[in-house]
């Protein structure tokens, strides 16, 4: 089951988009250093369809939604994200510390639901997406493809 701790629209994670940027708890990585180390505990609130509908009719002036996690579960991630498409006029992204997504999920490709998708897990000595040296990615997904944005994070 999917749970999610808290959320906030947020301006920093997907270039150009104004987010909504919901915390998923029972992150399985347990990467040394997390910024949010109370994710990865199995903790807050049922995060499902009508949930979701709620968030979506208050803040109805963003242009994306961001998981921010869901590794655990990501048939439930996938499900909601094909939901918002179906319902909502906005984009989806996944926040995900998975080094890689296998790109098949029943008849549709996992791709074919997200306009972005972060991959890798946090390595402290790397840094995050702002840090060119970081091994974390973040793609736009464009036609089945995966197109790297990280560069978008470095400042000039």
């Amino acid at each position: 089951m999917l749970k999610y701790t808290e959320y906030d629209i947020v301006f920093q994670e997907i270039p150009d988009e104004t987010t909504l940027a919901i915390n998923i708890s029972n992150c399985p990585y347990q990467c040394p250093g997390c910024h949010t180390p109370e994710l990865q505990e199995n903790v807050g609130k049922r995060l499902d369809m009508k949930v979701i509908a709620r968030l979506l009719d208050k803040y109805s002036t963003i242009t994306c939604i961001c998981f921010m996690g869901g590794d655990k579960t990501p048939k439930e991630l996938w499900l909601l994200a094909y939901y918002i498409k179906e319902a909502y006029n906005i984009k989806v992204a996944w926040y995900s510390g998975r080094k890689e997504l296998e790109n098949e999920y029943g008849k549709k490709s996992f791709y074919s639901i997200f306009d972005y998708i972060k991959l890798g897990p946090y390595k402290e000595d790397l840094g995050p997406l702002n840090n060119p040296n970081t091994n974390q990615r973040l793609f736009k997904v464009d036609n089945d493809q995966l197109i790297d944005i990280t560069h978008k994070f470095w400042k000039e």
